[in-house]
């Protein structure tokens, strides 16, 4: 780095918090299906709603409640 720089105005970025972290999830493709028929819907990216839906959860403290129902052979 230069000597000529002058750092000693600068800021610290107020969207670091904000910043997105890369992960490798595993989802059926049915579920990305469904996603992206919902983003051409609303025209934004699929991952992009993705994170918007999770993000809702988290915000409303959301929580899983699921239940099984048996099938019946025969």
């Amino acid at each position: 780095m230069l000597n000529e720089y002058d750092f000693s105005h600068a800021k610290k970025n107020p969207y670091a918090k904000a910043l997105k972290k890369q992960i490798t999830i595993n989802i059926d493709s049915s579920t990305i299906d469904y996603f992206k028929a919902q983003s051409e819907a609303v025209g934004i990216p699929y991952q992009t709603l993705i994170n918007l839906y999770l993000k809702d959860c988290v915000n409303n403290k959301r929580r899983l409640t699921m239940s099984w129902q048996e099938t019946k052979t025969g």
